[in-house]
Order: structure tokens, then C-alpha cells, then sequence
């Protein structure tokens, strides 16, 4: 009997990499990521606490800002063990329901990460074509619904993921490419035919983060249209400046998921090293400028975060 029909050769374990050539040094890597995600976390908590406890701030803007900041922490909570667990201790072992679980709430927190997107997209053009009435558009009840329209969206595209993976033999090589767990790197170590599952991701990718996309690049389309009919030059760059925060996350988030989705999906010859890079960029560096970015340009909350660290 050949090793691919023998069940004895099934993997039940996958083994994660870190920085493959570098394994002298894991712990002066693990120096930095540890900052990045103390900061990380730390950003994204007292972006939410701070909006929380100031009811100036709760008004649509800042609560799809905190949805943001949730969604981050959760990705962190994530992925935490598995990067740090391989750069401090080498950790590498994975048991393949833990590494689907992992895949899961990864590609959740991202899919839900872009559909917010979406929606401070639309929260900007509503304030910025229709100020009079934005609170009367935005209530806290059909935000609420929003929310919960997205959640739903993305478990239904999700869920079947970790079963169509479950159900097949691992008989190839087991050793991931990153050092947590994605849909699309799983699925190739399958020893088995992985159209269906291929067919399946794209399709996910492009009916969540791919139609969002869009939506938000058609939001700022009409945005700059009401913009250009403002008649004070002042007025429209004052306009335009309340979007500059927003458009710089979504550059940071859809470039790196973009170009690692090609380079997975497409480019069979590219350098390890590339990818690796670009999928700690993915997860790390949104949810890093997430917190500074919304700081800086916010006067209202930076004032606030000031006020509370003076305090």
C-alpha cells in the first residue's frame, strides 16, 4: 500500500516556522515583537476604555473606531502564543484542530477588520454630505444592527472552512510556511484534491474583503464628488482631512493583505523570506497604527488621552 492511502501516515500534528536561518537569535527577536504587541494591546485597550467612559465620545465615528480596536485585540489574542511561543521557547507543534481554530478566528478578525472599514467609510460620507442629520442616520441602534449584520456575514462564509479542511488526510510534508495558521496554507499540505477548497477561499476573499473594497472605494468616489461642489477651498480640505486617518488604515490593511493573498495564490517562485515578512506585516502592523494613527488625527480623542495620562 502506497504512504498516501495508508492512514499511518496521516499528519495530526503541523509544525509551525519562525524565521527559518535565524534560530540563533530567536530570542533577540522575540524582543521586538514582544513590544509590538505590549503596544499593540496596550493602544487598543485604552482607545477603548477612553471611549467608553466619555460619553463625548460616543458618537458613530468612535464606536466604529472601538469595534476596530475590539476586532485588533482579538487578532493579537490570537496569534500571540504561536509567534511568541516559537521565538521564546521554539515551540513549533501545532495540533491540527488547534491550528484550524487559530485559522478561524484569524480570517475572522480579518474579514470583520474590513467590513468596519466599510463602515467608517460610510459614517464619513454621511458627515460629510449629510452633517445635519448624521446622528439621525447613525443611531446607535442601526450601528448596532450593522454590527451584527457583519458578524453574521462573516461566520456564514467562515464556517465552513474548518470543516472542509477537517475532513481531509495530511500525508505531505507538515510544515506550515508561517508561524500561525491560514486557510490557504493548510489546505496545499492536504493529500488530496484541493480545488474545492481553493474555489472556496477565493471565493470568501472576494465576497467579503473583495466587495468591500470596492464599496469603500465607490464611498470615497462620492465623497470627493460633495467635497469639489464645497466652494471655500478651506472648507473642503477641512472635509477632506477628517477622512486621512481612515484612508491611511485602509492603505496599511488591504496592501498587505493583497500582496499576500498574490503571492500565496499566484507567484509559485517568490522568496520565503518575502512572504514571512509580509504575513507579519498583515497581522501586526493594522492593528499597531489602528490606535496611533485614529490618536494623532482625532483632536478629540487625543485631547482625551492626553487629559486621562496627565491625570
Amino acid at each position: 500500500m502506497s504512504p498516501v492511502n495508508d492512514t499511518t501516515f496521516t499528519h495530526t500534528v503541523f509544525l509551525l516556522t519562525g524565521i527559518p536561518g535565524q534560530e540563533d537569535v530567536y530570542l533577540w527577536i522575540a524582543i521586538p515583537f514582544c513590544l509590538i504587541y505590549a503596544i499593540l494591546i496596550l493602544g487598543n485597550s485604552v482607545i477603548l476604555f477612553v471611549i467608553k467612559t466619555d460619553p463625548n465620545l460616543h458618537e458613530p465615528m468612535y464606536i466604529f473606531l472601538s469595534m476596530l480596536a475590539a476586532i485588533d485585540l482579538g487578532l493579537s489574542i490570537s496569534t500571540t502564543p504561536t509567534i511568541l511561543g516559537i521565538f521564546l521557547f521554539n515551540s513549533r507543534e501545532i495540533s491540527i484542530n488547534a491550528c484550524l481554530t487559530q485559522m478561524f478566528f484569524i480570517h475572522f478578525s480579518q474579514f470583520t477588520e474590513s467590513s468596519v472599514l466599510l463602515f467608517m467609510a460610510f459614517d464619513r460620507f454621511v458627515a460629510i454630505s449629510n452633517p445635519l442629520r448624521y446622528t439621525l442616520i447613525l443611531t446607535l441602534p442601526r450601528i448596532a444592527m450593522m454590527g451584527l449584520v457583519c458578524v453574521l456575514r462573516v461566520l456564514a462564509v467562515l464556517l465552513p472552512g474548518p470543516f472542509l479542511l477537517k475532513r481531509y488526510r495530511y500525508c505531505r510534508d507538515n510544515v506550515l510556511s508561517h508561524s500561525y495558521c491560514l486557510h490557504q496554507e493548510i489546505m496545499k499540505l492536504a493529500c488530496a484534491d484541493i480545488t474545492v477548497n481553493s474555489i472556496y477561499g477565493l471565493s470568501v476573499s472576494l465576497l467579503t474583503m473583495g466587495l468591500d473594497a470596492i464599496l469603500i472605494f465607490m464611498s470615497y468616489l462620492m465623497i470627493l464628488k460633495t467635497v469639489l461642489k464645497i466652494a471655500s477651498r478651506g472648507e473642503c480640505l477641512k472635509a477632506l482631512k477628517t477622512c486621512g486617518s481612515h484612508l491611511c488604515i485602509i492603505l496599511v490593511f488591504y496592501s498587505a493583505e493583497i500582496s499576500l493573498s498574490v503571492i500565496h495564490r499566484f507567484v509559485n517562485n517568490s522568496s520565503h523570506l518575502l512572504e514571512i515578512i509580509l504575513g507579519y506585516i498583515y497581522l501586526l502592523v493594522p492593528p499597531l497604527m489602528n490606535p496611533i494613527v485614529y490618536s494623532v488625527q482625532s483632536t478629540h480623542l487625543r485631547a482625551r488621552l492626553i487629559r486621562l495620562f496627565i491625570k
